[in-house]
């Protein structure tokens, strides 16, 4: 296995590192004087369709996903009877995690083999289906089963930057990706609050359906308005056109060349972020940091509409809204990061003689590492002490603050330190999230059932103050421990 390409390669540069020799006079490639296929010269008008496509399917992937997080209880309860522990809602909740976890794996190489269009079609018809199967479901056990099957079929994480790479020069991308990741902020806001409205007056079914059509008709525009945007497949459909009208057999694209099958490919892809992580001792403690932190925001969704609606007696449809509080802090994160990831990194690197390193991305996460443990138990004693709504809500908006200050900057840092490999440790970080705030958030209810919320999201937050030190360490040796990975050594 070639453990020098990235999971999602930059095809402008493998061809550039191909020998220039006679037989590329048979190879196909791009008109440089201009090509209407190639989609980087596409109009700017129709990339920015592109870019609003992308950005209505993650607004629909995350209205989907939290859409069912205030009224999970209700679901649970309506398809069981009432016979269903706390851990039954929870994981109606998280398992959409699980899922999330195995998509990256197979959708990435996947669109690399086969092309973006047909995967992110596939993935989107069973997102589709998916979703469909829990509206129709009798039992929870059913409804879990489909959750997980909507998260597998989650294709926006992954190939969303890869369309973006695919279409925009590099000095062109921030704006289209800027765009992208507010939609998943607005969708995780208004999600909550739409849903509990519909739960409360048309029941919980019709959240669903809601969804069912959102994704339905985002769908229809990308099987009718999206185009192939990946090169290899584009220079191998362009290859066959000119081998039937030319006559020419020779003709070829230069990843025609590659060796191996299809699906020893696809199988090397999905064991690379892996090999990544057993080779990198300093990104399998930042994964341990970064999934228990976002651990948080499944224990904080599970449990607040429950403290909002037993404890101070709000409908679903007000716990739903509650939410904003949190997409509100996220927010405030996101522009404090934005502002300040760059200059921090700047500073340390003129004081160091110039010698930038990724560690020094790693300030505003220690403080994200070790705010987050205080908010979360002030968070838990606030609902414990039956504080005025205000109060509870404006420790949701710290929470969402101090969460993604804990874990934004990390995937600066794997960009940075990882360079080429940086999709491979990306996907593991990923995957190790994903399977963290599947089953860990599991363990909230029989804490909370014992202790109460002030001890026992406390308990929690000290738990998970032993992981705090974690950056601070990197911060001051993971430039040492870098080169002991061939992943992240300096050249």
């Amino acid at each position: 296995m070639d453990e020098t390409q990235p999971l999602l390669q930059d095809v402008s540069i493998v061809y550039n590192e191909r020998p220039n020799d006679s037989a590329n006079k048979d190879i196909v490639d791009f008109d440089p004087d201009g090509d209407a296929e190639n989609p980087m010269e596409w109009p700017p008008m129709y990339k920015w369709v592109i870019v609003a496509l992308l950005a209505f399917m993650a607004f629909t992937v995350t209205f989907t996903c939290t859409s069912v997080v205030p009224i999970a209880s209700r679901i649970v309860d309506d398809l069981d009877h009432g016979h269903s522990g706390k851990s039954a809602s929870v994981l109606l909740v998280t398992i959409w995690e699980l899922g999330e976890a195995a998509g990256p794996l197979l959708i990435a190489p996947l669109s690399e083999v086969f092309g973006r269009y047909p995967v992110i079609n596939v993935a989107n018809t069973l997102f589709i289906a998916a979703t469909v199967l829990a509206a129709l479901s009798q039992s929870s056990r059913l409804f879990i089963v489909s959750r997980a099957l909507t998260g597998l079929a989650v294709a926006s994480n992954v190939l969303n930057p890869a369309i973006v790479g695919d279409i925009f020069m590099s000095e062109q991308r921030g704006s289209a990706m800027s765009l992208i990741q507010l939609a998943p902020l607005i969708g995780g806001a208004i999600g909550p609050a739409i849903s509990g409205a519909i739960a409360e007056t048309m029941g919980w079914r019709q959240t669903l359906w809601m969804s069912v059509t959102l994704a339905a008709a985002c769908e229809i525009v990308f099987l009718t308005c999206f185009r192939e945007t990946y090169k290899v497949p584009i220079l191998r459909r362009k290859a066959a056109r000119l081998r039937r009208e030319t006559g020419n057999p020779s003709l070829r694209t230069v990843f025609d060349a590659d060796d191996g099958s299809r699906a020893r490919k696809v199988w090397a892809a999905i064991l690379r972020p892996f090999v990544v992580l057993a080779g990198s001792g300093v990104l399998q403690m930042l994964s341990l940091f970064g999934s228990i932190v976002f651990t948080f925001f499944y224990i904080m969704s599970t449990t607040l509409p429950d403290i909002l609606e037993t404890m101070y007696g709000l409908s679903p449809a007000a716990a739903g809204s509650a939410f904003i509080s949190f997409s509100i802090g996220s927010a405030v994160s996101v522009v404090i990061c934005n502002q300040a990831l760059d200059r921090i990194y700047i500073k340390l690197r003129d004081s160091n003689k110039g010698d930038g390193r990724p560690e020094y991305r790693l300030p505003l996460v220690i403080i994200g590492g070790f705010t987050l443990p205080v908010i979360f138990a002030l968070y838990g004693w606030a609902a414990q002490s039956h504080l005025p709504v205000p109060v509870l809500l404006l420790s949701v908006v710290a929470i969402g603050a101090t969460l993604m200050l804990g874990f934004l900057p990390l995937y600066a840092y794997v960009v940075d330190a990882f360079g080429l490999y940086s999709a491979s440790a990306m996907t593991a970080v990923i995957v190790i999230r994903c399977l963290a705030g599947t089953f860990l958030p599991l363990a909230t209810g029989p804490l909370v059932d014992r202790f109460g919320y002030g001890i026992g999201l406390s308990i929690l937050g000290a738990a998970s103050l032993v992981i705090a030190p974690i950056p601070v360490l990197v911060l001051r040796y993971g430039h040492k421990w870098r080169q002991r990975s061939k992943y992240t050594r300096d050249d």
